[in-house]
C-alpha cells in the first residue's frame, strides 16, 4: 500500500501565553524559543514534505503559534506551493490584523479552543483569566472577515454536560465543524482523570446522533476516539463520515513534526519515527520503523479480534501512553467483540485518501478549483460532483456546477468558497 502524509500537524513552538490543563506537550508562559527550528529549516521542510505529498493539509500549531513571527512566511510558503494551511491556536491573540495576515498568507481555516462556556471553567482549564471572553471576541472577528473557523473542545467531567449547548453554540456561530477531543494521558494530560470507558462511550453515542442532526451545516466529529466510527456505523451508516478509512491514521495518513524537528506518528504519540535535522521527510516516513510497526503490525488484545477494527482500531497514542505498546488494545473502549461476525469494512466503493479517475469531461477551470481540495478529500469530493452532476443530466463538470454543487449538497466541508476540510486523525 502506498501510505500518503495526507495531513500533517506541526507544533511550531511550545511557547503559550496559556498553560493549558491538559496540553500534551507541557508548552506555557516558561518556555523559550531555544531549540526551535529557524525559518530557513522550517522552509525546507514544507518543500520536503510537498516533494512526497503536494497536496497535504498543513496544522500548523503550538503551544501558541502566534508567538512565533514567522508564522505567516510559513504559512505563505506552504500555501503557495500547493499545502492547504490551517492554524490551531487558543484564540487570545486573534486581532483584526492577526487574522488579516493570515488571510494575506493563504491560511484557509482556524481551530479555536473552546471548553465551556462558562468562564469559570474554560478560564480554569486554560490558566488564563479572560481567556473565555477574549475567545469570543475572537470568533466575531473571524466571522467578520469571512475566515472559516472550528470550536475544539477536550471532553472531561467537568463540562460534559454541557457538550449540547456547546455544539449547538458553535453552530449558532457559524462554525464548519465541532471536534471533540477525548483526552490521551500525555504530557500534563497525564495528571488528568480521564472519562470511564462507559462514560466515553456515552458521549460517543451522543455525537453519533449530533453528526447526523448537524450534517450540511456544521461537521460533528469525536477526535481521539476512533471507536466514534462504531456508533455512527451502528445508528447512520448512510453517514459520510463512513468515508473514512481509518484504523487511526496516524503513522499511516497523519503524522506530527515537534518543535525541534521530530517526526512523531501523531501529536498525542511521543514515541519518536525520525529527526528532520538528520534525514528527510521521505526517509523517515518511508523507512522508520515505527511507521512500518503502525502499517504492519497486529492490534493485541481485543482490539486484534473486533469486527469493527477496519472502521475503528482504537486509539494508538492512548494505546501508548497506557500500555507503552503502540499495537495494544484501545483502554477507553468499552465495547467487547462478538468474536463471530465477520469484519466490518466500511461500505463505500471510495474512501478518503483514494484517488478517482473521472468518467465525465472536466473544464480546466473546474479542475483546478479541485486543486483547492486537500489530497485527502479530493477524490471524494470528485466523486460526488459527477454523482450530482449525472442526476442533474449533465455531462461537463465546470465552476458553475461546482457552485451548484456547495448550495446544494449536504456536504461535509465549507459551503464558502474556499473549502475547509478538518480533520486531524
Amino acid at each position: 500500500m502506498d501510505y500518503v502524509p495526507h495531513v500533517v500537524a506541526w507544533n511550531l513552538t511550545r511557547r503559550c501565553n496559556l498553560e493549558c490543563a491538559h496540553c500534551y506537550i507541557a508548552a506555557g508562559p516558561q518556555e523559550s524559543a531555544a531549540g526551535e527550528l529557524d525559518t530557513a529549516t522550517c522552509l525546507d521542510i514544507v518543500d520536503q514534505l510537498l516533494a512526497v505529498n503536494p497536496a497535504p493539509m498543513l496544522i500548523l500549531s503550538g503551544g501558541e503559534p502566534l508567538l512565533r513571527r514567522d508564522l505567516t512566511e510559513i504559512a505563505h510558503h506552504a500555501s503557495a506551493n500547493g499545502a492547504t494551511v490551517v492554524v490551531g491556536t487558543n484564540g487570545t491573540l486573534l486581532t483584526d490584523e492577526r487574522i488579516a495576515a493570515l488571510k494575506d498568507a493563504g491560511v484557509r481555516g482556524v481551530a479555536v479552543s473552546v471548553d465551556s462556556l462558562r468562564p469559570s471553567y474554560h478560564d480554569n482549564f486554560r490558566h488564563g483569566r479572560g481567556a473565555l471572553t477574549e475567545v469570543q471576541a475572537a470568533l466575531a472577528r473571524l466571522t467578520a472577515a469571512r475566515l472559516d473557523f472550528i470550536i475544539q473542545t477536550t471532553v472531561t467531567k467537568g463540562n460534559r454536560g454541557e457538550l449540547e449547548q456547546l455544539v449547538a453554540w458553535s453552530a449558532g456561530h457559524g462554525a464548519v465543524a465541532f471536534n471533540c477531543y477525548f483526552l490521551v494521558p500525555t504530557g500534563r494530560g497525564a495528571s488528568l482523570t480521564d472519562l470511564s470507558p462507559i462514560d466515553t462511550d456515552a458521549v460517543l453515542v451522543d455525537l453519533a446522533r449530533w453528526q447526523q442532526e448537524y450534517r450540511g451545516r456544521m461537521m460533528v466529529r469525536a477526535k481521539c476516539a476512533p471507536h466514534f466510527m462504531r456508533h455512527v456505523h451502528q445508528t447512520d451508516p448512510d453517514s459520510p463520515i463512513l468515508n473514512y478509512e481509518t484504523r487511526c491514521p496516524c503513522g499511516t495518513q497523519y503524522c506530527r513534526i515537534t518543535p525541534d524537528g521530530k517526526l512523531t506518528p501523531c501529536p498525542y504519540l511521543p514515541k519518536v519515527a525520525g529527526d528532520l535535522r538528520a534525514q528527510g521527510f521521505a526517509e523517515i516516513w518511508r523507512s522508520s520503523p515505527l511507521f512500518r510497526q503502525l502499517r504492519e503490525g497486529r492490534l493485541g488484545g481485543k482490539c486484534g479480534v473486533c469486527e469493527y477494527r477496519a472502521l475503528c482500531g482504537g486509539c494508538r497514542a492512548r494505546a501508548f501512553a497506557l500500555e507503552g505498546d503502540v499495537l495494544a488494545a484501545d483502554p477507553s473502549c468499552a465495547y467487547e467483540p462478538t468474536g463471530v461476525l465477520a469484519v466490518i469494512e466500511p461500505a463505500r466503493a471510495l474512501v478518503y485518501g483514494d484517488d478517482f479517475t473521472p468518467e465525465l469531461v472536466w473544464t480546466t477551470a473546474a479542475r483546478e478549483r479541485m486543486e483547492w481540495i486537500p489530497s485527502f478529500v479530493r477524490g471524494v469530493v470528485m466523486q460526488r460532483v459527477e454523482a450530482y452532476a449525472r442526476r442533474q443530466g449533465r455531462g461537463q463538470v465546470t465552476p458553475e456546477l461546482l457552485a451548484e454543487v456547495r448550495s446544494a449538497m449536504p456536504i461535509d466541508f465549507s459551503k464558502r468558497k474556499p473549502f475547509f476540510v478538518t480533520d486531524s486523525g
